[in-house]
């Protein structure tokens, strides 16, 4: 067995927490300007008809998340062997230059593939909770992850607004570039600024997807570990059913050549709870227990997305979205916490590399659910269906994730 992986001094580790925020936050601005855009930019493509610009949508959403969920815990496995730092750089500059790339695509298709892609070599977020979660002391990994959480919402909060603004003055192509320098610069931060204390897991005996399997076994292994993946499963699912559609809700809604405007305000609100909801949640889920906060954040959702299903006006999702993103923020920052508790010591990467894994899935087939449910019964039952996994996800996470 490996020795334990060192945690390294206070001040070093928050050192460390702190610049990787602001590369994260700086890098989550970037992929949340062009992410609301991405429907619009499929018409801009030339698929005018409603139907078809749903069904592209949802591909160019499920290419990428279908791609990150089978390479997830490579580098997941690689980070535990390579060090976390280097996987934080390769995301960030990858991501620079494909999503760069798709402001020059002259079709869909293309699209799609720059897509594919950047989910086969990005993924910031895991990389970045990988790296705090190996190097916070586990008593603080509440408090860290919950702070890591809120970058990543300030900065959803942000991109929208800013890419909705960009688009709606500048074209797609100046959004797209916008993106590809705020990548850029968050990679530099970590690669002159983080000192990671790193020491290797012992190498596996096999090879190839042998020594795979080996890494990822003292994960799979944990039946609490594996609870917790499935009510991320179903958490993301719920959350992510709305995402290729909200263009065109808004736009049902309020009809207006500023769309992508409106979309990054609904976006921005609901992230800025987030930001809020993961700060004060995680703190709150050190003191009080991560299950108690993750259960009643869970099934607040359920009724907040019961009454998205009735809003009238762009202002009422905005507010139900921001509201939303409170509850959000607290389911986020306790199943963190609770994957940082039960990861086995030096395996944190191949840990957070299945939960990337699991989100992933989530992410490749919720926006397809979504489109087939907008496409059958309209937008609004999209809402109804986020509501039903997350009353279900409240049920799975009540019944099988144990009592701190």
């Amino acid at each position: 067995m490996p020795n334990p992986e060192p945690r390294i001094p206070n001040a070093s580790w928050r050192r460390t927490l702190w610049i990787v925020w602001f590369a994260e936050l700086t890098s989550v601005i970037g992929f949340t300007v062009v992410i609301p855009i991405l429907p619009l930019y499929v018409r801009e493509l030339g698929v005018v008809d409603p139907d078809a610009a749903t069904f592209w949508s949802g591909v160019v959403f499920s290419a990428h998340a279908v791609a990150m969920a089978v390479m997830a815990p490579i580098w997941g496995t690689l980070a535990d062997r390579y060090g976390r730092k280097l996987m934080v750089e390769r995301a960030m500059f990858a991501g620079a230059v494909l999503i760069g790339m798709m402001g020059f695509a002259r079709s869909v298709q293309q699209l799609a593939l720059l897509r594919a892609l950047q989910g086969m070599l990005t993924g910031t977020v895991t990389a970045a909770m990988t790296l705090v979660a190996s190097t916070a002391p586990r008593e603080r990994s509440g408090y860290a992850l919950g702070i890591l959480q809120m970058g990543i919402y300030t900065g959803a909060a942000v991109g929208p607004v800013v890419g909705g603004v960009i688009t709606d003055t500048m074209g797609f192509r100046a959004a797209f570039l916008t993106t590809a320098g705020l990548l850029f610069t968050g990679g530099t931060l970590v690669a002159l600024f983080v000192r990671e204390d790193f020491q290797p897991v012992e190498r596996p005996s096999q090879r190839g997807w042998m020594a795979l399997r080996e890494s990822l076994g003292p994960a799979l292994a944990q039946r609490p570990l594996l609870s917790a993946f499935g009510i991320r499963l179903m958490m993301r699912m719920a959350g992510r059913l709305l995402g290729p559609i909200l263009p065109y809700f808004v736009e049902q809604l309020a009809p207006t050549a500023l769309t992508a405007t409106l979309t990054g305000v609904v976006r921005m609100a609901n992230a800025a709870g987030g930001a809020v909801g993961a700060l004060t949640l995680g703190r709150l889920a050190d003191r009080v227990g991560r299950r108690r906060v993750l259960l009643t954040c869970a099934l607040a959702l359920c009724g907040l997305y019961i009454l998205q299903f009735l809003v009238r006006d762009v202002g009422q999702l905005t507010a139900l979205q921001a509201v939303a993103g409170l509850a959000m923020g607290g389911v986020l920052a306790a199943i963190s916490a609770t994957l940082a508790a039960l990861a086995p010591e030096g395996h944190q990467g191949a840990v957070y590399g299945l939960d990337a894994t699991v989100v992933s899935g989530a992410n490749a087939i919720a926006p397809m659910i979504g489109t087939a449910i907008s496409v059958a019964l309209g937008y609004r039952a999209v809402f109804l269906g986020s509501a039903i996994l997350f009353l279900l996800a409240t049920a799975v996470a009540g019944a099988l994730l144990p009592r701190e």
